[in-house]
């Protein structure tokens, strides 16, 4: 998936209200930006950091650019280095990661990968549908369909969250959403049909995945007693830099 048009880089200066986000452009220009990322974004949010912006060609828009990317800190002796937001960008000499805090973008890039068949346990489906009602009060991201075998529902889940030795995890925060989604794909397979829960892990910095059980033990526990039930989870990693993101490979869940 390539960006529309190129990214703009800036530093944060703050993240706040959950979407939004002060930045200073790299020509001194400070403009509040919207921050499609609902989680915590922990190891994301400190000031300083290096942000990549897309901008909206509607001049109408009210908050025309659009936090992308940042660049984080590589793990250097156990931690992370910090920065402040005085730093210059030339300044900062720490070897970086990339991360994609758009989670928006994690559907449209499993749209693209299914299209292209780049991921196998996923292929071969005729036909692929996104947003379609299931449940109680939820959309599926995608339905696969096939008259040779049963349907397959497909959650999507973008994970950001790295706390040290490449591995990735989620959830970030408790998540409410996710926890639904799990039981309304257990109900599938209950039903007779396929359920997948694919995890696209949208930083460059990571080898595995794992669950975050700590920051939401509820998610974690039913996630492993649906996969044991045959729930698939999935975990697929992506390249990426500032012309676009695609997912490439597929990741061990730990």
């Amino acid at each position: 998936m390539d960006f529309p048009t190129p990214l703009v880089r800036g530093r944060l200066i703050q993240r706040y209200k959950r979407f939004l986000a002060d930045i200073v452009l790299d020509d001194g220009t400070e403009i509040t930006a919207h921050c499609p990322n609902p989680g915590a974004m922990i190891g994301l949010n400190m000031p300083g950091l290096t942000c990549w912006l897309s901008k909206s060609p509607d001049p109408k828009r009210k908050l025309p650019y659009t936090w992308e990317l940042v660049e984080v800190p590589n793990e250097i002796s156990g931690g992370f280095v910090t920065c402040g937001i005085n730093t210059m960008l030339s300044e900062v000499t720490a070897p970086r990661a990339l991360v994609g805090v758009n989670t928006m973008r994690a559907n449209g890039l499993v749209a693209e990968a299914l299209k292209q068949e780049a991921i196998p346990e996923l292929s071969g489906y005729r036909s692929v549908r996104a947003e379609v009602r299931y449940g109680t009060a939820s959309r599926v991201d995608f339905l696969l369909e096939d008259s040779n075998r049963s349907a397959c529902w497909l959650e999507v889940k973008s994970v950001t969250l790295h706390r040290g030795n490449g591995l990735a995890e989620f959830p970030d925060c408790v998540s409410e959403r996710a926890l639904r989604h799990v039981a309304e794909l257990r109900a599938k397979v209950e039903a007779g049909e396929r359920a997948v829960v694919l995890f696209v892990v949208q930083r460059n910095d990571c080898d595995r995945f794992s669950l975050a059980a700590d920051l939401d033990p509820v998610f974690s526990d039913h996630l492993r007693k649906a996969t044991a039930n045959g729930v698939e989870a999935l975990v697929y990693g992506c390249e990426m830099d500032r012309h676009g993101i695609n997912i490439t490979h597929r990741l061990p869940m730990v």
